[in-house]
């Protein structure tokens, strides 16, 4: 069967190495015993009810109780607006949509989010990179290269893993340098965190941004998959062109839109300023260990951090049923770990589990 199997994949697939998603590393999650720092989850698991009456049927496409709440907390008309199965399959639709397999390309900036070019190659779509600069802006002249070389830019602002958002006169030089050649993909995954440099309210001036959105981060729905894509009307209904028939399950839609009352609003910025709280206590506290470094900015619900012992460190968290995420693979982060802020109690116990290995390390230094 693996013969059989290896024979018939695409070519572009059989290379593939698919994303090494935090549960990928680390599976499991629920267990009382083990701290989830890793993979930029909200700590807090809210209550929603259920009503099973429509089971039974096939749910809408784009649903109106999500569709038109997000509408007008995000500042955009209904037809600039598409419901997805979190916003990975908004990052498919959009290259599915615009790229033409074996030909078109993407452009992707650099230590950033993984998926933008998992989903590129699964596609059979070429990715070309124009690293962050130093301090993580963008390398202007180095994207400016591929004006007419590539169909979509992606642009992640906040920037997952660095934590860092775009300057607006930076990325009004990409927009404007793209307008007449490619989309430019602004991910708002972390927007809730640095509200004041959304993108969202632009579409009008920028015919060719579109921006990308989630319900899996501030407001603590990772394991619901719902997010959004953010666009002019036109590039909205070339979308709905080629998404599922049935995107949006039944409970996810009722889920969502509790979510999106003025109750859940209400919730999702109260955890978002208790998160502030938490991450600006836990800068403070790791800067009492002169072996770490923080690297790149706070505009996100982690901290970045680099550790010339990182793997022992990694280690030691693992062996004490604490999980961080390695980000020391991505260009310019060596050893670098990220830590997703928890409640109090979750960001103590990681800071004692820290003390403690230091002190050993001094031990045995």
């Amino acid at each position: 069967m693996s013969d059989l199997v290896n024979k018939l994949m695409c070519e572009n697939l059989q290379a593939l190495k698919p994303y090494e998603s935090a549960r990928r590393i680390f599976a499991g999650g629920d267990s009382d015993s083990e701290t989830w720092l890793n993979a930029n989850e909200s700590p807090f698991a809210n209550d929603f009810t259920v009503d099973t009456a429509h089971f039974n049927r096939y749910p809408d496409c784009q649903p109106q109780r999500v569709l038109l709440p997000y509408a007008e907390y995000a500042g955009v008309q209904a037809n600039q607006l598409l419901v997805s199965r979190g916003a990975d399959e908004g990052i498919e639709l959009l290259i599915r949509t615009f790229c033409t397999p074996g030909k078109d390309s993407i452009l992707i900036c650099p230590p950033t989010y993984g998926m933008y070019a998992i989903s590129a190659e699964t596609c059979n779509v070429g990715i070309e990179r124009a690293p962050l600069n130093a301090d993580f802006s963008l390398d202007i002249p180095a994207m400016s290269v591929y004006q007419g070389k590539v169909n979509l830019v992606f642009i992640c602002s906040p920037n997952n893993p660095t934590g860092t958002s775009i300057g607006r006169a930076q990325l009004k030089q990409v927009l404007e340098h793209f307008a007449d050649s490619a989309l430019v993909v602004v991910d708002e995954a972390y927007i809730e965190f640095d509200a004041g440099n959304t993108w969202a309210t632009e579409l009008a001036a920028y015919p060719n941004l579109v921006v990308l959105r989630t319900l899996s981060k501030a407001f603590a729905l990772a394991g619901l998959r719902c997010g959004f894509t953010l666009a002019n009307s036109a590039v909205i209904h070339s979308i709905m062109k080629v998404i599922a028939p049935y995107p949006v399950p039944e409970p996810v839609a009722q889920i969502a839109a509790q979510a999106l009352s003025q109750k859940g609003l209400k919730q999702m910025a109260e955890q978002v300023e208790y998160l502030y709280q938490q991450k600006q206590w836990l800068k403070q506290q790791l800067s009492q260990f002169p072996e770490l470094e923080l690297v790149g900015d706070d505009k996100a619900n982690f901290i970045l951090f680099r550790y010339s012992q990182k793997q022992a460190l990694m280690d030691f968290l693992v062996e004490n049923a604490v999980l961080i995420r390695d980000q020391s693979k991505q260009i310019n982060l060596d050893n670098c770990l990220r830590i997703t802020l928890g409640t109090q109690q979750q960001n103590e116990k990681l800071l004692g589990l820290m003390a403690r290995f230091f002190k050993q390390q001094e031990k045995s230094a």
